[in-house]
């Protein structure tokens, strides 16, 4: 029996606004590199790890400003060189700088807060299971999620990223229920659906738009079809 769902935040609850990729495509052009949105795309969840795990060993926003600058240069060329291209180190600043300026925001899915409620109304839990870090506290107050939420565990808090499992077991203690207690619902396989597995929770993969889904594990097209799992 179900009495508690987590779900992943980034490309589940939430998106970025306007969209990182093509952005940074833009502003890389504005600097001579030809680059598409699915190539940084592609790139920037392993760009994003490097800067979570340098966020762990000290906040790179309180670094001197040598050591603060390199990590901002290592940062933005390794979104770029992800994505097949060659940057400079003083190219890829000034698409950083850019990307920056304009400030992205963290926007709900229009299903996200109907999911939450639908999981408040059968009387369960609802938690999140996150790699973003320090700022999700903000935005789901913003996007109105944290009424509907009872936990949220993310990697800055455990120090390690799913699938790690240590990062689902802190949501279960949270939860305090079982394992088989629990349903998982993200949009990426190898971390949620991996993740979720390695510790004994019940994973649901949601699959926006049209790509192509495994078949070894439940999946959705959209939050409003979570209902079925519920029970």
């Amino acid at each position: 029996m179900i009495k508690t769902v987590c779900f992943d935040f980034f490309n589940t609850l939430a998106y970025f606004y306007p969209p990182r990729e093509e952005c940074y495509a833009h502003f890389a052009s504005e600097v001579g590199i030809k680059v598409t949105p699915e190539a940084v795309g592609r790139a920037l969840p392993e760009a994003d790890r490097y800067w979570r795990n340098e966020n762990f060993k000290s906040p790179i926003k309180e670094r001197p400003d040598k050591e603060k600058y390199a990590t901002y240069t290592e940062y933005a060329q390794l979104i770029l060189r992800l994505a097949e291209t060659k940057p400079t180190p003083e190219q890829a600043l000034q698409v950083l700088a850019k990307a920056f300026d304009v400030g992205f925001k963290f926007v709900a899915f229009d299903d996200a807060l109907p999911a939450l409620r639908a999981v408040k109304q059968r009387n369960l839990t609802a938690g999140v299971i996150s790699n973003v870090g320090q700022e999700i506290d903000s935005s789901c107050n913003e996007m109105g999620f944290t009424p509907y939420l009872d936990f949220k565990v993310t990697s800055f808090e455990v120090g390690l990223d799913k699938p790690h499992p240590l990062i689902f077991q802190k949501a279960l203690e949270k939860a305090d229920v079982k394992a088989s207690e629990a349903l998982f619902i993200g949009d990426q396989y190898d971390q949620d659906v991996v993740g979720a597995r390695k510790v004994g929770m019940n994973p649901v993969l949601l699959v926006r738009g049209n790509s192509t889904a495994p078949t070894d594990c439940p999946v959705i097209n959209s939050l409003t079809e979570l209902e079925a799992y519920l029970s």
